[in-house]
């Protein structure tokens, strides 16, 4: 079986003497993955995606790091190798950048899953570059085109580490705008794809994703330990949960014996899967679903008396630029003091937040305040971070915090 040809490059890489300002450097030396274009004083002529940054510190002119250079972002070099020992980027090197990441995965690959993200960005050394695994079907997000000249190697070498009999090709917004290669959005670039809809399993309990119009890759795998934790703290209670999008923590819930779950969420097509989803697995409780505005169906309840033994609240990020950090942080207050009140005695609140805007210090300082001055006694039980396949090298890599609350009255 071969692949697409979609996914040769035509283009011949060169290699680019690059100077930067001492902040750009001292960047560099610290092993941080983006160079900026305003820490650029200077760099080889007519430059394009994917050609080779090589880094040379301002003073001794030696080899400090090495890039691809991004002509499309203001981080104009997405970096590959930091320090002044030699390394040449070509297949091998990448190759064994595949191995590295499918080695950090190994444990969790030992437990009943078969869902999992073999590339994490530039946390694994690939900026601006994603690979989820559903089965047997890999799904490979670009969101540069650095990676087109590389992609015929790289590929390949994900589809062998993977097992994959199925490669999708996924493409961010800006990246499909852009001319010079011929793929497109949801293009299967290897076998064959017979339903867009791919069913997996989390920890032994069954979803699907659709791999060509769902979100992102087609599914969140960064929550899979919390949506573990939720489902066997569940057993025989009420939950509800807040954004739940395809039903994640639902399902997990509804798996492992939970009394009625509900998942509010404002798409009705979101709702749907989350129903379907719950169907893929043996259940005996009951399935509600509202859907709507979350601030303003928690309302309802809450004017309604209603409260639920567990409730999860794992909103979309509300910070993708420095701007919206405020008011970020006054809907994490909100969403806290609602759950809060929708918690019934002795239950359990759990609050998560994707904003990597939002440090982790701040959401547990917003939460810890709005809890306090609820007035009812807690214990915050645990705090978490990324699942392990979505390690964390740099901070900027990290967004994903969640804690549980469980209150004594």
């Amino acid at each position: 079986m071969e692949f697409s040809n979609k996914i040769k490059s035509t283009y011949t890489v060169k290699r680019l003497a690059v100077k930067l300002n001492a902040k750009g450097e001292l960047y560099v030396s610290q092993g941080h993955p983006w160079v900026f274009s305003n820490n650029i004083i200077k760099i080889s002529d007519n430059a394009k995606s994917g050609d080779l940054a090589i880094i040379f510190s301002k003073n001794k002119n030696r080899v400090i790091g090495v890039g691809l250079y991004d002509a499309n972002s203001p981080i104009r070099i997405k970096m590959l190798h930091s320090g002044i020992d030699k390394v040449e980027i070509n297949s091998r090197y990448f190759e064994g950048k595949i191995e590295e990441a499918f080695a950090k995965r190994y444990d969790l690959l030992q437990t009943k899953t078969n869902s999992y993200r073999l590339i994490f960005g530039e946390n694994d050394g690939f900026p601006g570059l994603i690979a989820d695994v559903y089965d047997k079907v890999l799904v490979v997000k670009i969101y540069s085109d650095i990676w087109m000249p590389y992609l015929d190697t790289m590929v390949s070498k994900l589809q062998e580490t993977a097992e994959a009999k199925t490669v999708v090709v996924r493409l961010s917004r800006n990246v499909e705008n852009l001319k010079g290669h011929r793929l497109k959005n949801g293009d299967v670039i290897y076998g064959e794809l017979e339903n867009e809809v791919v069913q997996f399993v989390e920890h032994g309990v069954h979803f699907s994703a659709n791999v060509i119009k769902g979100h992102k890759t087609g599914y969140f795998l960064d929550h899979r330990a919390n949506r573990k934790q939720v489902g066997e703290w569940s057993r025989g209670k009420t939950v509800l949960d807040v954004f739940s999008y395809a039903g994640g923590f639902s399902v997990h819930a509804l798996s492992n014996g939970a009394k009625s779950v509900t998942s509010l969420d404002i798409s009705k097509q979101a709702l749907e899967i989350a129903v379907e989803n719950g169907k893929l697995n043996n259940y005996s409780g009951t399935h509600y679903t509202i859907a709507g505005d979350a601030f303003e169906e928690l309302n309802k309840l809450i004017k309604n008396n209603v409260t639920f033994d567990v409730v999860v609240i794992d909103p979309p990020s509300f910070a993708k630029q420095a701007s919206e950090i405020d008011l970020a942080k006054k809907k994490y207050a909100q969403l806290a003091a609602l759950g809060e009140r929708l918690t019934a005695k002795n239950g359990l609140l759990v609050l998560a937040s994707c904003s990597s805007r939002v440090t982790s210090t701040a959401f547990f300082d917003i939460n810890t305040q709005v809890l306090n001055a609820a007035g009812r006694s807690y214990k915050i039980i645990k705090s978490t971070t990324h699942d392990i396949d979505h390690p964390v090298s740099f901070p900027e890599g990290a967004y994903l915090k969640c804690g549980y609350y469980r209150f004594r009255d």
